[in-house]
């Protein structure tokens, strides 16, 4: 407290001078934090490498396998992007985030880009730029034996969800919901398998590889609301990493890569009940 106080001491009594140089000081101290504010393609270029934030405990889109890394196939995308940035697809440091820290990641400069099944929301656009998407997605929920197949029957029960996500925002606005959440996947599948809800509600496209491995589930309800899209943010004014990004989608686009890296990271989770094109973009 008394430093602030004689700081405060010394510009009121300081000449003219001085005043003009800690105006000219801070003008410049600006201008570098915005610049550093930015992680421009030449600030990426320079350290060498990308940061991309990642889930860790979100197969098949996120995870780290039985290795100990990444997989996944916001993985095997970001890869490509380093290697179409830097000439390397190792040139990437990932970054797991969970689903609520995601925009405070970019915010706080901790990354350049969030890849973690981000679906894109008003809201959040608000306060991040989203690049072009790569993945459609709606929400759904899933139940023993799918015996729930409308929001309706979903009143006064508990509903198992993950914090910072749409199902979360989706539900939350709403009365007639009992609300059961948690920060990581992990937790929030394990509760459900405890039977501490009697629904989960999340992302479909994640659902419907869930119930692959737990046959004793369904997913009952595949589409609520609006369909979202998912697609990578950047932070809020990143212009330049931001116009890179959607000239590349657009280059993976017409390559066909999206089709791919499905088939390579999607497909066996899934199996022949998901359509590529149910869940991706292929033009």
């Amino acid at each position: 407290m008394m430093t602030g106080i004689f700081s405060l001491g010394l510009v009121a009594c300081g000449d003219s001078k001085s005043n003009s140089q800690e105006t000219s000081n801070e003008k410049n101290a600006s201008v570098k934090v915005s610049h550093e504010s930015q992680n421009s393609l030449e600030e990426i270029k320079n350290r060498g490498v990308i940061r991309i934030g990642v889930f860790s405990d979100k197969p098949p889109f996120g995870y780290t396998n039985k290795d100990g890394k990444f997989d996944g196939f916001d993985i095997y995308i970001a890869k490509r992007f380093a290697k179409d940035l830097l000439g390397d697809e190792s040139k990437v440091e990932f970054l797991p985030v969970e689903a609520a820290a995601r925009l405070e990641y970019l915010k706080a400069n901790k990354v350049d880009v969030i890849m973690a099944n981000f679906t894109q929301t008003p809201e959040r656009s608000k306060i991040v730029d989203f690049a072009k998407p790569y993945m459609k997605v709606s929400l759904g929920v899933v139940s023993k034996n799918g015996e729930i197949t409308s929001e309706e029957q979903l009143y006064n029960k508990t509903l198992i969800v993950n914090k910072g996500t749409t199902a979360d925002m989706y539900f939350s606005k709403k009365a007639d919901f009992n609300l059961l959440k948690f920060d990581q996947n992990t937790e929030t599948f394990q509760a459900f398998l405890q039977g501490k809800g009697e629904a989960l509600s999340h992302d479909s496209t994640l659902l419907f590889a869930w119930v692959k491995d737990n046959p004793a589930y369904k997913v009952g309800i595949a589409e609520l609301g609006e369909q979202d899209v998912i697609a990578p943010a950047v932070k809020k004014g990143n212009q330049e990493l931001l116009e890179w990004l959607n000239a590349e989608i657009d280059t993976l686009l017409q390559e066909g890569f999206f089709i791919k890296a499905y088939k390579d990271t999607l497909s066996s989770a899934f199996g022949n009940d998901v359509k590529p094109e149910m869940v991706i973009f292929t033009k």
